[in-house]
């Protein structure tokens, strides 16, 4: 059986702040943007998949 999740890196589009999370490649082939909490700037911003 194939692996169909991957790892992959967010980027915060305020700093240089990043985190690495899982998706799947099947279900979601374009890339993800999620609003998460950034410590740098101290509020939420958005998160853009990056390679």
């Amino acid at each position: 059986m194939a692996k169909k999740r991957e790892n992959i890196k967010m980027k915060s589009s305020e700093s240089a702040f990043h985190y690495y999370t899982e998706k799947n490649k099947t279900n979601t082939p374009d890339r993800l943007t999620r609003k998460k909490f950034d410590p740098v700037v101290r509020k939420h911003v958005d998160f853009k998949e990056s390679k």
